[in-house]
This record gives structure tokens, C-alpha cells and sequence, in this order.
């Protein structure tokens, strides 16, 4: 995003929830690796940090329904116009 694209109201929640998406999926990565390596699987404490997934994922559907909110609120001002 650069300095002349104004920031909608949801930007800051897609971003969170695309930051907390990718970190749930790089630890279901990892806790789901062992299990195909025959190794010693991980904790059950480990399994509840994949859960940022649907977490992430969540936060993200709610920026972009909070984005297109504002956005059909915008688009209805301009359409009805100053209320002169």
C-alpha cells in the first residue's frame, strides 16, 4: 500500500488475519511433520497453536466485511447526495 491509497476500514484487520493465518499454517507444517516422519509427535499444546488458522482466517472475513461495509455506506452518501 502506498502513501496515496487511503486506508479502508478493514485493512488492518486483513492484515492481522493474514499474519496469524500464515502462522497457524507454518505450526500445522511442523506439528504435522513428524507424523509422516516417524518421529515422536509433538505435545497436544502444540496442536491447539494450529488452531491460528481458523483464527486468522476469521479476523481477515471480519476486515473485509467491516471493508465492505464502509464501502456500501460510502457508495449510498455519494448516491443520495448532500441533504440540502
Amino acid at each position: 500500500m502506498n502513501a496515496e491509497t487511503p486506508r479502508a476500514p478493514g485493512d488492518l484487520l486483513v492484515r492481522a488475519g493474514g499474519v496469524v493465518f500464515a502462522v497457524g499454517a507454518l505450526a500445522t507444517l511442523v506439528t504435522v511433520a513428524p507424523l509422516f516422519l516417524d518421529a515422536e509427535p509433538f505435545p497436544a499444546p502444540a496442536y491447539f497453536v494450529c488452531m491460528l488458522m481458523g483464527v486468522g482466517f476469521a479476523l481477515a472475513a471480519a476486515g473485509l466485511l467491516r471493508s465492505a461495509a464502509a464501502e456500501r455506506r460510502a457508495a449510498r452518501a455519494a448516491v443520495s447526495g448532500p441533504a440540502a
